[in-house]
C-alpha cells in the first residue's frame, strides 16, 4: 500500500519526471494534489505499471485528483540548460499551472530546485512509496509516451512509437544508419562518429 502523505497538515503536491534519460524528445513533469480518501488497486511507480493500466490510472487520477497539471521541457532547451535543471523546470512549470495552490511537494528523487516559499521534500523511489508521486509518475509518462508517439510518424525510423526515445538496441541501431533528427538530444553524445544530423 502506497502511503498517502508525508505529512498530515498540510495540502501536498507529488511531482515526478519522465524521459530524463531519453536519447530524443522533450522530458515531461507532472504535479499532482489528491483527496485523502483517494486510493486505486494498480497505482505505483510508472515502470512498475503496464502500458494499458497506466492509460486506465491515468483517467481515473484525472477524475479523482484535486487537482494536477503537466508540462515539458524541450529537447532543444534540455541541451542549452541540461537535462537535470530542465526537469526541475519542466516541475515548476507543472505546478505554476496548480489551480490549487499546495502548501508541500512530494518530489521524486534526490535532489530539487526549491520552488518559490514552497517547503518540500525529495524521496529516492518516492514513486513507490507515495501515491501522489505515483500519479505524477503515471501522468508524466503517459503525456510523454503520448507525445513521442507524434513524433514517431515524422520519424519512424528511429521506432519512437515502441522505445519512446530511449536508447534501446533498436534505437541505436537506428542512430547509426540514419543518423541523428532535429528532435534527438546533441549534447548526450550518442552520435557515433562521422554522421550527420538530418531535419
Amino acid at each position: 500500500m502506497l502511503k498517502k502523505k508525508y505529512q498530515p497538515v498540510l495540502v501536498e503536491a507529488g511531482c515526478d519526471e519522465a524521459g530524463r534519460g531519453c536519447f530524443a524528445g522533450p522530458v515531461f513533469a507532472a504535479a499532482v494534489i489528491l483527496p485523502e480518501e483517494f486510493s486505486h488497486p494498480l497505482l505505483n511507480d510508472s515502470k512498475q505499471v503496464n502500458e494499458a493500466n497506466r492509460y486506465l490510472l491515468r483517467e481515473y487520477i484525472e477524475k479523482n485528483a484535486l487537482d494536477y497539471a503537466i508540462a515539458s521541457v524541450s529537447h532543444e532547451e534540455i541541451d542549452h540548460i541540461n537535462i537535470l535543471n530542465a526537469s526541475f523546470k519542466a516541475m515548476h512549470l507543472a505546478l505554476d499551472k496548480l489551480k490549487v495552490k499546495p502548501q508541500f511537494l512530494l518530489i521524486d528523487g534526490n535532489r530539487f530546485c526549491p520552488y518559490k516559499q514552497t517547503p518540500y521534500k525529495c524521496i529516492v523511489e518516492g514513486d513507490a512509496i507515495y501515491a501522489p508521486i505515483a500519479a505524477a509518475s503515471i501522468l508524466a509518462k503517459t503525456y510523454r509516451d503520448d507525445h513521442m508517439k507524434q513524433l514517431h510518424n515524422e520519424f519512424p525510423n528511429y521506432k519512437w512509437n515502441t522505445n519512446k526515445g530511449y536508447g534501446t538496441p533498436e534505437h541505436r541501431s537506428a542512430i547509426e544508419k540514419f543518423g541523428l533528427c532535429k528532435y534527438h538530444r546533441k549534447t548526450f553524445n550518442i552520435l557515433p562518429p562521422q554522421l550527420n544530423i538530418f531535419e
